[in-house]
């Protein structure tokens, strides 16, 4: 038990230390409690980070949706009106680099878009899109996985879509890139490979909103903090895959995400 308190301490540390500058750290920290009076205890979910052996701890997960002026079948498709459409995923979907995914339950259309994603450091509410960069630790490749039935059969009846897209292992991600090692990330070729075939391929510039202006809509709609990340979008050309597919991602500057469908 004094083990498993001290490797708690040390995680929720690492933790405090990425929250120190969000608005938001003091009413995060004020709803922890000692490990030791909890009926159990929770696995800390996290991504590495390149060169280093600290992890980043993930919060939450949010996603932009068309963010690129393509569809799947190359159609141009009006973009939404102010900003993009938002939608999350449960943090515990993702999925660490080099892994299999299993083919999911209730689905006959099983897709992939990758996307890059957004690690914040910080947060806060009505950030202006000036200082949206601030609140910025680095960037990974990552895929949306996609029950694509379940999500078009919803968004057609007019009902909820989040079985569509949150559910186990719907949310591979790489090893974060710090800002101080990468940048910020505005241009860069975001590709995909299916069996070593491409099946997507763009490029950054071509998102409609950039980092910014989605961290900046993204906070009017919720309060951002340390911990959270954000899927940016993708580019048309996912297409359906089955078990014993080979999925590479690469985006410029990062580490490739490559999984399996098992």
């Amino acid at each position: 038990m004094t083990e498993t308190i001290v490797t708690s301490r040390r995680n929720f540390l690492q933790a405090a230390t990425l929250c120190a500058t969000s608005p938001m750290a003091a009413s995060v920290a004020s709803a922890r409690v000692p490990s030791h009076e909890l009926v159990f205890e929770l696995p800390v979910v996290s991504l590495p980070i390149a060169g280093s052996s600290l992890r980043f701890p993930v919060r939450r997960i949010y996603c932009a949706g068309r963010n690129y002026p393509m569809t799947a079948n190359g159609q141009e498709y009006p973009p939404p009106v102010g900003h993009p459409d938002y939608f999350t995923k449960h943090r515990d979907a993702i999925v660490q680099n080099a892994s299999s995914v299993h083919y999911p339950t209730l689905t006959r259309n099983f897709q992939y878009e990758i996307e890059m994603v957004v690690a914040l450091k910080s947060g806060g509410t009505d950030i202006a899109a000036g200082q949206a960069l601030d609140c910025v630790f680095g960037y990974c490749a990552g895929l949306d996985m996609t029950r694509r039935d379940l999500f078009n059969d919803a968004r057609r009846d007019h009902q909820a879509w989040e079985i569509g897209k949150s559910f186990d292992q719907a949310a591979p991600c790489a090893a974060i890139h710090r800002v101080a090692d990468v940048g910020h990330l505005s241009s860069g070729a975001i590709s995909m490979t299916v069996n070593g075939k491409t099946t997507q391929n763009a490029d950054l510039s071509q998102m409609i909103w950039n980092v910014a202006a989605i961290i900046s809509s993204l906070s009017q709609e919720v309060g951002l903090a340390a911990g959270d990340l954000i899927f940016t979008g993708t580019p048309g050309g996912y297409t359906s895959v089955v078990a014993g597919d080979k999925l590479v991602g690469h985006i410029d500057h990062l580490t490739d995400i490559a999984i399996e469908v098992a």
